[in-house]
């Protein structure tokens, strides 16, 4: 259950900081605090700042160590103790020309603002342009203390991140599904959409029905190509690998794999998100093919440009507007009540049936 805003800090959440009298001589690390108690750095952090998330045992089991040791934290973290921080980090591992060319990504971005400014958290964004930007701004992340839990998305597959987070106790939720059961989500259908799409373009007697999917270390571009796979499946049809070519999102890979594609001769093609639709398009309209009168296009997401397009471009609907805003509902819960069990939230998809899918020619 989401609690309501005025009861998210209720209660007697923080702990008076009493040393030790003995000191020691030298000044001891988060590392060896977390070493003597069997917990990591980040842990330690979160429960010498007062901050949630930490199992009441796991807590105990650090101050004791503090008490035994006289530990004392610096001037910094002392003077923000007791105070909840109130700051939610989103965590988008993507570079940099993806978030502001895609508009998938200041949409999420505007849901999740819009929930946080409701239960009155700020909002902190933090982009990895390289694997040693993560993993450098990942240990910042789960060693400071400025943080009541993170929000990722756009995570690759097997991304260590997300062991680390679940290592470290600090309340996260992820955007896309998660194959580790420890892991809360919020999520589309992906697979549920494809399949819609694509027996969509089956009902209208479209054959060679190809695809132009998303990275396959990607977790929805995954679920949208089974989909795609099921619902040829379901009505008996072999998929042609030579059909099915493998994008990155991008404009850009929509275009070259659109290329790559018009030699086998699709009569339809489904694509992975609208980004890589517009690209397709643009591809075509290069090389003189009509849409929808000498091949259907259906793209995914349902984004503004999609209804500019020429022809408007028929797509799936995905709710990102509300999962971004439930990402955060979902975050507070977690962060107020614990972190099991762990919430699994997927929201519907709607096929949005317009002109480049051909539908209105085909039913005449």
């Amino acid at each position: 259950m989401i609690l309501p805003e005025s009861s998210l800090f209720s209660g007697n959440r923080f702990r008076e900081y009493r040393p030790a009298r003995f000191m020691s001589q030298r000044r001891l690390t988060l590392e060896e605090i977390g070493r003597l108690a069997g917990v990591s750095s980040a842990t330690v952090s979160r429960v010498i700042n007062n901050r949630r998330g930490v199992r009441p045992e796991t807590r105990e089991r650090v101050w004791a160590v503090v008490d035994r040791t006289g530990y004392q934290p610096n001037a910094a973290a002392r003077s923000l103790a007791g105070q909840p921080a109130q700051v939610i980090g989103l965590i988008i591992p993507e570079t940099a020309h993806i978030l502001f060319t895609d508009p998938y990504f200041p949409r999420l971005i505007q849901g999740i603002s819009q929930a946080c400014k409701r239960h009155d958290y700020l909002l902190s964004l933090f982009l990895f342009h390289a694997v040693e930007d993560e993993r450098k701004l990942s240990s910042y992340l789960l060693q400071a203390s400025l943080l009541d839990g993170l929000i990722i998305t756009a995570t690759q597959i097997g991304d260590p991140l997300v062991g680390q987070l679940i290592e470290s106790q600090m309340p996260f939720v992820q955007i896309g599904q998660h194959d580790d059961a420890r892991v809360s989500y919020v999520d589309a259908d992906n697979q549920a959409g494809a399949y819609s799409a694509v027996s969509h373009l089956a009902r209208l007697g479209y054959r060679r029905i190809a695809a132009i999917t998303g990275p396959m270390n990607n977790s929805a571009a995954v679920e949208r190509k089974e989909g795609y796979l099921a619902a040829l499946r379901d009505r008996g049809r072999a998929a042609d690998p030579a059909l099915v070519i493998e994008g990155d999102f991008t404009e850009g890979s929509g275009y070259e794999s659109m290329l790559r594609l018009l030699p086998q001769e699709p009569d339809a093609v489904f694509v992975g998100n609208d980004t890589m639709a517009l690209g397709a398009l643009r591809a075509l309209r290069q090389h003189d093919v009509t849409v929808p009168a000498d091949l259907a296009l259906v793209g995914y997401d349902d984004l503004p440009p999609a209804r500019l397009a020429e022809p408007p471009l028929t797509t799936v609907r995905q709710p990102i507007l509300r999962a971004g805003q439930l990402a955060v509902e979902t975050l507070i819960d977690i962060i107020t009540h614990g972190t099991a069990p762990p919430r699994r939230i997927m929201l519907p998809t709607e096929l949005v049936v317009r002109t480049s899918c051909g539908a209105d020619q085909r039913r005449k």
